[in-house]
């Protein structure tokens, strides 16, 4: 069964999301941006509310992923927030300025988490070489990676993330994510064979729909 991770940006989307059927939800502030950390009462409502595992984005802004050390510790200060708050997962990342995955503030940011599992995000699709990345990310200790392929969408991306699934073995769960919809989804998982999915929530229907598409008998 395919679990749907819905990225929302505020509670009643949290909310719509989990009736639709959405096994997880990635919590963010921004999402028009690609995506911020949300602030702390946003995080409290909620995992108040939902009954679903929440996993919250931790990235201080906006462009790209290259942190100063000052970023880089204000991560660590979010990570502890979000922590502190009952989040059950956290999701980050950070690269060099190459491009390349920079393991060693993915793995401050991973241990930060202190067991929490860490999504490793999008960051990776900008990595020059797929297959170095996702070994470099699984020697940080990442749980999950998010990506496209290094493509657009994940559709377009399909043959990519199907290559990273079987270098992957089990180390890692590899979450196809990038303009999944409910129309081309059940062409995703028949290419890719992934056992997550990752999408924007923009309607209840939709992704009721999606969820009822990708993971059947899941879906009120």
């Amino acid at each position: 069964m395919t679990l749907v991770e819905a990225a929302v940006e505020n509670l009643e989307s949290a909310l719509s999301a989990e009736r639709a059927g959405a096994g997880r939800i990635e919590l963010c502030a921004s999402l028009a941006d690609g995506g911020t950390t949300p602030d702390a009462a946003l995080i409290a409502d909620v995992k108040k509310r939902a009954a679903i595992p929440v996993f919250v984005l931790v990235r201080p802004r906006a462009g790209g992923f290259v942190y100063s050390d000052d970023e880089f510790r204000a991560m660590l200060r979010d990570i502890e927030l979000a922590r502190s708050l009952g989040a059950d997962g956290i999701v980050t990342g950070a690269l060099h300025i190459d491009h390349t995955v920079d393991m060693a503030k993915a793995t401050g940011l991973i241990k930060a988490a202190k067991g929490l599992p860490v999504t490793f995000h999008r960051a990776f699709d900008f990595a020059p070489d797929l297959a170095d990345a996702l070994d470099q990310v699984i020697e940080c200790g990442a749980s999950r990676v998010l990506t496209s392929g290094g493509a657009q969408t994940a559709l377009e991306g399909a043959e990519s993330i199907a290559a990273l699934v079987k270098q992957a073995r089990g180390r890692i769960t590899i979450v196809a994510g990038g303009g999944v919809r409910d129309h081309d989804v059940r062409e995703l998982l028949d290419r890719t064979s992934v056992s997550e999915v990752h999408s924007r929530m923009l309607d209840v229907e939709k992704m009721r729909k999606l969820v009822s598409l990708a993971a059947p008998g899941r879906g009120p």
